[in-house]
């Protein structure tokens, strides 16, 4: 970085508020980017509480910080490091970025060759190497709202009356005059700030940047989006972390907007701000009844096993009294949703498995005791009784198969399959990333190959992972493998490569993510995964305590008897006259029927002594050996004493039905692919 005494270039301004990691990354980025050009860089921290102070004065000390002690909003504390700055150029960016080599050279060229450019911005992708559409647009004129409130603008994108509010209409890849870019990026220059001035500190959050843009072309000024260098952009980080209410933010933000430079059309502006109005309750609305159709899921399935219930016990349905038909297929139902709720099933515990099957249990004993107090009623104690049991299977059961899908963001322990990786590089970093994902089992990357540069290496291993394609084929490379999940290693390419790979394919359904080099997290869409050991100290293990021992053994008997009566017949017929059938599993069913092994377990039955980070775990009876496991599904890989360890030690904290399930259906798809 050129940050030296005398002329600088350009002064890059970033506001940052508890994103450590994706900072990291943002000023890992502009150091690239700032090789030849004379740059200082200066970090307004808004008191973050996440480390982010500390990792910037550790790992950039170059970079000019200024702590703040409260949250300032991003107008103040840009105009704070606005009145430092000392730039020809300035440039606003987000922390939740990530630059091209070329960006900065491309933008200063950009202003040399269009000298009535006051403001600009790049091209800006989303995570997932979409275009991320507010990085151009209108101002909110009435027609512009108007198109954007009834939809519009959604319905007919390609139409230059409809579509201007993201201006979809024109070709993201060429350069042009817009009204307004977004405030993840903005570059201008320095006599620019000196007339107009700073961010609008009335500007919390949200609409500052369309505030500026409007203020700069009323100079005489004109504001640009330009193709030639792009970003990524981790779109509304900061504010997740925040105690912000987004919604409201925005949309008085906008009413700010409109009062402010709109009041001399008044009939036009009530408009926009009746527009608004609407629009922020209709946004409200929806965020608050998210939930519900997670609860008109299990409305409807207590009323369904209620029909079928009276089906198996009177032989047809709706034969109930008239009277009974609104309590019977509604008090139930709401009974059931709002144990749930209670739960924390529809809120802070998303979709847990053992929380909706506690509450479902307790609201049938709740029902059960109804059905006997209301003698009206009585009649439908059999039926509630098999709905019951039917609600206690149906309503945890989608919920699994969701979890197992990778369908919905879940909190707690993640989801072993769903996550096929491609890692891409084959450096160093990229072999340092595949141990620490291994050690990481929880995270769920299940790694299916490396990527490399070229072509050269395509079909050697490393450590067992075969290099499955290069960055040239790396589509088809996605598509042949169904991989969901890409991780870059930022040693292995440069930024640039990075963000064409992402922008050439946008259209499948893949998260990307990329390590830094310290390789202590990985940065996603969604997510930041950290790559480091965690203390094991005073942690619970689910294989020792009395209730996962029941269901387990429970689960074991269970599973075991189906496969004993419908598979293992089948198997020992075809084990005499193909000796060489593929069905050991199967065949070992006897033993867990005994209750010598368990469907799953460690490959060897022992006690673990374990230390990490100088604190040593208590010896661990990981219980039965079983069938298969996590070490078992490594198959003829060799492991490290430490890698087994990690994964008997993953497995005793985190064994439950749910993961044995996990790893009995991966070894079924794994035994499929072999």
């Amino acid at each position: 970085m050129g940050n030296k005494p005398g002329h600088i270039d350009i002064s890059v301004i970033i506001v940052n508020y508890n994103v450590r990691d994706f900072l990291y990354h943002a000023l890992h980025s502009l150091y690239k980017a700032s090789k030849r050009i004379r740059t200082e860089i200066i970090v307004v921290d808004n008191a973050s509480d996440d480390g982010s102070v500390e990792m910037v004065r550790k790992r950039f000390p170059a970079v000019q910080l200024i702590p703040n002690k409260n949250n300032l909003g991003f107008a103040k504390a840009n105009n704070i490091a606005l009145k430092r700055a000392r730039g020809k150029f300035l440039l606003l960016i987000n922390p939740d970025t990530v630059v091209q080599e070329d960006t900065l050279s491309v933008m200063m060229n950009f202003f040399a060759e269009y000298p009535d450019a006051g403001l600009a911005g790049c091209k800006v992708l989303n995570p997932d190497g979409t275009f991320q559409l507010s990085c151009r647009r209108s101002f909110p004129t009435p027609w512009v709202a108007l198109t954007k409130m009834t939809g519009l603008s959604k319905l007919f994108p390609r139409s230059s009356w409809f579509g201007k509010y993201n201006l979809t209409f024109l070709n993201t890849e060429e350069t042009y005059e817009v009204d307004a870019v977004s405030g993840s990026f903005m570059m201008l220059r320095r006599e620019i700030y000196e007339r107009v001035g700073g961010l609008d500190e009335a500007f919390f959050m949200y609409g500052e940047d369309l505030d500026w843009c409007y203020r700069i072309q009323s100079a005489g000024w004109k504001v640009y989006y330009v193709h030639s260098t792009k970003i990524i952009h981790y779109k509304g980080e900061s504010t997740k972390r925040s105690g912000l209410d987004e919604i409201r933010t925005f949309y008085e933000a906008m009413h700010l907007f409109v009062r402010k430079h709109l009041k001399s059309l008044f009939p036009l502006s009530m408009l926009v701000r009746s527009g608004i109005v609407v629009t922020s309750i209709g946004a409200v609305v929806r965020s608050s009844v998210k939930p519900l159709k997670f609860a008109t899921v299990d409305f409807l399935i207590v009323d369904a096993t209620l029909l079928v219930a009276e089906y198996i016990w009177r032989g047809g349905m709706f034969q109930y009294p008239g009277y009974a038909y609104p309590i019977v297929f509604v008090v139930p139902a709401v009974i059931v949703v709002s144990s749930l709720y209670a739960a924390g099933v529809y809120t802070h515990r998303n979709m847990s498995v053992s929380r909706s099957l506690a509450a479902v249990v307790a609201s049938y004993v709740v029902i059960a005791s109804l059905t006997a107090l209301f003698k009206q009623y009585a009649f439908s104690r059999m039926i509630m009784g098999i709905s019951g049991i039917l609600s206690v299977l149906l309503i945890p059961a989608w919920r699994i198969i969701l979890k197992l899908s990778g369908r919905v963001a879940t909190t707690g322990r993640k989801s072993l399959l769903g996550k096929r990786t491609l890692i891409v590089g084959t450096d160093r970093s990229a072999k340092e990333l595949l141990k620490k994902l291994r050690a990481r089992v929880g995270e769920g990357y299940d790694i299916v190959g490396f990527v490399d540069r070229t072509r050269r290496h395509v079909g050697e291993s490393i450590d067992g992972v075969s290099i499955v394609g290069s960055i040239e084929n790396i589509g088809k490379v996605i598509r042949e493998f169904r991989v969901s999940d890409v991780i870059f290693s930022t040693d292995a390419l440069s930024y640039a490569e990075i963000l064409s790979v992402i922008g050439r394919i946008p259209d499948q359904a893949v998260n990307f993510h990329l390590v830094p080099t310290t390789l202590e997290v990985i940065i996603g869409k969604a997510s930041v995964d950290t790559l480091e050991e965690i203390p094991l100290v005073q942690i619970s293990y689910n294989i020792e305590q009395p209730f996962h021992k029941a269901s387990k053994r429970v689960f074991d008997v269970t599973v075991s008897a189906l496969l004993f009566i419908f598979v293992y017949p089948i198997l020992r017929v075809r084990r005499a006259f193909s000796p060489k059938t593929h069905s050991s599993f199967v065949l070992s069913i006897p033993s867990v029927l005994k209750g010598e092994r368990s469907l799953v377990g460690p490959p060897v039955a022992a006690g673990i002594h374990a230390a990490h980070n100088g604190q040593s775990t208590p010896s661990v009876s990981l219980g039965k050996p079983g069938l298969t496991g996590l070490v078992q599904l490594q198959g003829n890989r060799s492991l490290t004493s430490e890698e087994v360890e990690q994964y008997n030690l993953y497995y005793a904290r985190n064994q439950s039905v749910l993961l044995d399930l996990e790893i009995l259906i991966k070894t079924w798809l794994q035994h499929r692919m072999n």
